[in-house]
């Protein structure tokens, strides 16, 4: 169902500026590539949840499918298959090597967005 949710809209404002500043401004082997897909699923499943009424395990499960889904994407190298190797768009959205820390990286955000849901919902 379509909704407007402010808090959640508010956050995913705040995530993405976070990514920006850590995309044009870190350069490190941790907070870049790590944080920055710690956070990414986050900052999804709030945009996400800005404007849709969806079920919280419902929207979390199918977000986290879809990071792997990207991440599988990148052990193919589906943006070569693409001829998309030259673009960095292409390169920031699909990602170019794939990492199992990835992996790790979406999923410990999940578990964080369910964790974070799960205590809100109590209050």
């Amino acid at each position: 169902m379509l909704t407007f949710q402010k808090k959640y809209a508010l956050i995913a404002l705040l995530l993405f500026f976070i990514e920006v500043y850590i995309a044009i401004f870190v350069r490190d082997r941790f907070v870049r590539p790590y944080v920055g897909d710690f956070l990414v699923v986050i900052l999804i499943y709030c945009f996400i949840k800005s404007f849709l009424n969806a079920d919280v395990l419902k929207t979390a499960l199918s977000l986290l499918i879809f990071s792997y889904l990207v991440e599988l994407s990148q052990y193919f190298k589906l943006i070569i298959h693409l001829h998309l190797q030259n673009s960095r768009l292409a390169k920031i959205i699909l990602g170019s090597s794939f990492q199992w820390f990835d992996i790790l990286a979406y999923t410990m955000g999940i578990i964080v967005v369910l964790g974070i849901e799960k205590m809100r919902m109590k209050f």
